[in-house]
């Protein structure tokens, strides 16, 4: 039954099948062709997930296959719950055979019942991502290759994207993906192979390139498959990488039924190996094929669609398609520009105030951003008003790897007994303090009854901790006792820029060429502007504690922050598109890396944001950005100029939110400590209370000089001198040394 034979029972009031009812005619053409290679071009909220679990219920309810004759591949095992949760509601029953997963949990099955011929045993291992780097820093030991030139992330990087392209060492060897002579990956590669096939082991990317090895050098293996497969859908075709394809075209080359639906322009993840190229060549990869266009959208208002679609249209590296819905036109979009990141926060916070005052609930509410760093002002501002949050995707400003690591510095300054904080920074970037060390000061804090800190500052006289750790421990006492006077004189601002530079923690960062590193060196940079409006260390630490304890609570109703990436996938009532300036989104590093495919994906990324809106979105942009302590100006994102002005409302931007011009003297806005008295007195008894116990130290010493002595990391000795809590021994292998007398037991 075609589409239009559907149409016509409808009209004549002959049944139509339950799980085409819901369908419009687009829908039901993809659900309906089953025979031969089909792309189905599905625009944001068309319905894709509907069509296809529509066209397998189609193909088991006309009995035209098996559910062991469908492969239905999804990118997340979220998607393949969902997809197997709405087929058996259409069926009325569960579905039990088919093959439906992620590409990685399929190979998985079917390398699992193959090992043998890729010279692997059907049980083995699949390394997650610790595990990888573990090897990959055993190989690196070995081969004696420099570690901070060649950090072990960044190398399985490189593995990972080889193995994305379907690349085994041989095939890198002489292609353009080899990189330089100097280069180790690729040596680092064939050994890191040749440990996992020892290891009876594989990772992530083995997984589909073994499967790929498997179908080119075993042909009956790859034509059992191909004649138990006859029909193949694949969802979100758009994100998949050249491996993928690989294993797709292999295993549809006998039936060609093939049915791909995806969108080329929410493709946003060729940072991650997709190939956007995939869904543009298919009708060339699959001569005959179908290509059915949905565009009826069912989530966004035309308003939106209409901005969304315009804008995306300046791509080139694109199919083409219009989105359209019948709803209300609703609002326009609101294309807003404001003064300053904190006025677009305040902007931003009334706006959602007003809404909730409305009875608008708080978690139909997002705020996306470009990049990760930019959440903190709008943070900050929910705390003041009291509006509950949650970042998606990731952790919130102050709960970052990074960010902890560089309040750790400063908690450390500003109370130098917080021995929590000293430790998670001892070896912070790496100073030769290994696990032998930490256990010994804590140790000795632990029986002395004193600080960390303390505990460092006593041991490091003495030949407890030698060699580099001394020396390195040594050398970190002396600067936080240099930075804790410079706080006395310096901004906060200053203070921070000026510890994360001595202490090589910025320079760390800046060596390291993991893919998020410089996501990492912003999210420090928005830390000094942070400082940059308080006055006081002790006042931005108050801060961050009121700013950390706001997710205490459990409750549902949040706003939403996240960035752009992260919402594919989602929908909100009220979408607010954050930053939208040049430099910032597009991204300059995009541009600069990738050029005219760097900028192209950027826009379809701001296509993804703009549709995920189903009321109503605002967009803002600032004229005016803080960047290390100092303003720089702004200009409105290129992507503004390219949305149609019949669907947006724009206000330029004025001289300070809610009045008319105030002085520049008037930015940035100072805040000032938000201590209590309450708090104060606790941090002050806390510090009576480490000196006090620190005080009650054995007043006679409990050794004499000539006295047999034992201490666990030097053996017996015979005490040669006195000297308060420290005792000289002459120990019988190891020498004379200075020790803690309190690792001392009498013999």
């Amino acid at each position: 039954m075609t589409c239009s034979e559907k149409t016509m029972r409808e009209m004549t009031h002959v049944t139509v099948p339950s799980y085409l009812e819901s369908l419009n005619e687009p829908q039901c053409k993809a659900a309906e062709t089953t025979e031969g290679p089909l792309l189905v071009l599905a625009g944001a909220g068309t319905g894709k997930t509907r069509v296809l679990t529509t066209r397998i219920a189609h193909l088991f309810e006309t009995r035209k296959a098996w559910p062991s004759q469908v492969l239905a591949v999804t990118f997340t095992n979220k998607a393949a719950r969902e997809m197997k949760e709405r087929l058996a509601s259409l069926l009325g029953r569960e579905v039990d055979g088919i093959w439906l997963g992620t590409f990685h949990s399929l190979c998985a099955r079917i390398l699992r019942r193959h090992a043998e011929n890729v010279g692997l045993e059907s049980s083995f291992t699949i390394l997650d991502t610790d595990d990888q780097l573990r090897l990959i820093k055993q190989i690196l030991r070995a081969e004696n290759i420099d570690e901070k030139r060649w950090p072990p992330r960044v190398i399985a990087g490189v593995i990972s994207r080889w193995k994305d392209r379907g690349l085994t060492p041989d095939k890198v060897s002489g292609s353009k993906f080899q990189g330089t002579s100097e280069d180790p990956s690729l040596h680092v590669y064939e050994i890191y192979q040749e440990r996992l096939s020892t290891l009876n082991a594989v990772d992530f990317g083995d997984l589909m390139l073994k499967v790929l090895e498997l179908f080119q050098t075993v042909p009956e293996v790859l034509e059992s498959y191909q004649n138990q497969f006859r029909y193949l859908l694949v969802d979100e075709y758009q994100d998949t990488n050249v491996a993928q394809y690989l294993w797709l075209r292999l295993l549809a080359q006998k039936n060609s039924n093939i049915c791909c639906v995806g969108d080329d322009d929410q493709s946003i993840y060729g940072w991650r190996g997709a190939e956007v190229s995939n869904i543009l060549r298919f009708e060339k990869d699959f001569p005959g094929a179908v290509v059915v266009r949905l565009e009826e959208n069912y989530r966004s208002t035309p308003h939106i669609l209409g901005a969304a679609s315009g804008l995306i249209t300046h791509n080139e590296g694109r199919l083409g398609k219009t989105l359209w819905t019948q709803r209300d036109s609703g609002e326009p979009v609101l294309v807003r520009g404001l003064w300053d990141g904190q006025e677009e926060a305040r902007f931003v916070g009334e706006e959602i105030e007003n809404l909730h005052r409305k009875q608008e609930d708080l978690s139909t509410i997002a705020i996306l951003v470009r990049a990760s760093y930019q959440t903190r002002e709008f943070e900050e501002r929910f705390i003041t008003l009291g509006v509950p949050y949650k970042v998606i995707g990731g952790s919130r400003f102050y709960e970052r790897q990074e960010i902890r690591d560089a309040l750790a510095y400063l908690r450390l300054i500003a109370q130098p007994h917080d021995g929590l904080a000293f430790e998670r920074i001892i070896n912070v970037p790496r100073r030769g303090i290994g696990n032998a060390t930490l256990q010994l000061i804590h140790h000795y804090a632990r029986i002395e009854q004193v600080s960390f800190s303390e505990a460092c500052q006593t041991l490091v006289e003495t030949d407890e901790i030698r060699g580099k750790a001394r020396a390195s421990l040594q050398s970190l006492l002396k600067s936080f006792d240099r930075w804790r006077q410079q706080s006395q004189t310096l901004k906060p601002s200053d203070l921070v820029q000026l510890v994360l530079d001595e202490s090589g923690y910025t320079a760390m960062w800046q060596q390291d060429k993991s893919p998020d590193a410089p996501t990492r060196l912003e999210n420090l940079k928005e830390l000094v502007r942070a400082l940059g409006e308080f006055d006081t260390l002790s006042g931005f630490l108050e801060h961050v504690s009121l700013v950390m304890d706001n997710n205490a609570d459990d409750l549902s109703d949040k706003v939403n922050i996240m960035t752009m990436h992260s919402a594919k996938g989602l929908e909100f009532d009220t979408v607010f598109l954050a930053g939208w300036e040049e430099e910032l989104f597009p991204s300059a590093r995009s541009i600069k890396e990738l050029g005219t495919k760097g900028l192209e994906e950027e826009r379809r990324l701001a296509y993804v944001g703009l549709t995920r809106a189903k009321k109503r979105a605002t967009i803002t942009y600032a004229s005016n950005r803080r960047i290390h302590g100092r303003w720089q100006s702004s200009i409105p994102s290129r992507f503004i100029d390219e949305l149609p002005r019949e669907h947006i409302d724009l206000v330029r931007a004025t001289r300070g939110f809610g009045q008319q011009a105030p002085a520049w003297s008037a930015y940035p806005v100072k805040q000032r400590g938000l201590a209590s008295e309450g708090h104060h007195f606790v941090q002050e008894n806390l510090q009576e209370n480490y000196h006090g116990v620190s005080s009650h130290r054995k007043e006679e010493a409990p050794f004499q000089v000539g006295d047999r002595v034992f201490h666990l990391k030097f053996g017996p000795g015979t005490v040669s001198g006195l000297d308060a809590d420290k005792t000289a021994v002459d120990f019988d292998k190891a020498g004379s040394k200075k020790v803690m007398t309190s690792f001392l037991e009498a013999l």
